[in-house]
């Protein structure tokens, strides 16, 4: 695909909205829109989100969970980016659910929805998904570590890539080829210093992947 002139939408959280880079231009769309010409890089990013809604959402915006605002974004997008599944695993309180799923408040489900959704809204754009970075799993990281589902972060990476392929739609698979790993000392120093949250160099890498895939098909 030739990216030069395309007009792409990117539905995310805090990692889109550009927390842990160092200015709006690093973040990883600014940085796909710099080198690729793109015409627009719509940033629909909004920190602690979740692909999911919450089945406990007092005192959350209705329209918080990817599911539930997709909506909203620009209709004239050739292009839709949607990362996400970290929260959903860090601190979301839906269940897994199954494939058969077609529920807002699971995640299996809202990821059903979602692609179904963004397929009629925009039913000639080229829809891509991406599965979470790897996370720093260390001790300072366990009050935000889900247990009762017992699923990993694997898992919801796995939940997205199987739904993603019964609709046909591309995945960057960013768990198994970011080369992110914040378990790893120096790889945490270098390119995601709090664990969670990517830096210049964590963007620049999650751009040259996201290139990577949109340029291949």
């Amino acid at each position: 695909m030739e990216l030069s002139g395309k007009k792409v939408n990117f539905l995310g959280d805090s990692i889109t909205e550009g927390v842990g880079a160092s200015c709006v231009e690093n973040i990883y769309l600014n940085v796909l829109k710099r080198k690729e010409n793109l015409a627009a890089a719509r940033n629909y990013g909004w920190s602690g989100s979740r692909i999911a809604r919450q089945l406990d959402f007092r005192g959350e915006d209705p329209e918080y969970a990817y599911v539930d605002r997709f909506y909203k974004m620009d209709d004239d997008a050739d292009i839709i980016v949607v990362f996400g599944g970290t929260n959903d695993y860090g601190h979301g309180d839906a269940p897994l659910g199954t494939m058969e799923d077609r529920t807002p408040t699971t995640f299996y489900g809202a990821c059903h929805l979602l692609i179904e959704g963004l397929m009629n809204k925009y039913p000639l754009a080229t829809i891509v998904f991406m599965t979470p970075i790897h996370r720093d799993m260390g001790p300072d990281m366990d009050r935000i570590h889900p247990s009762r589902y017992n699923a990993t972060l694997l898992d919801y990476s796995n939940i997205i890539k199987e739904v993603a392929q019964y609709y046909s739609v591309p995945v960057v698979d960013l768990f198994a080829t970011a080369g992110i790993h914040p378990e790893i000392k120096i790889n945490k120093e270098k390119l995601c210093p709090d664990g969670l949250h990517p830096n210049d160099a964590g963007n620049e890498i999650i751009a040259s992947r996201l290139a990577g895939v949109l340029k291949a098909l």
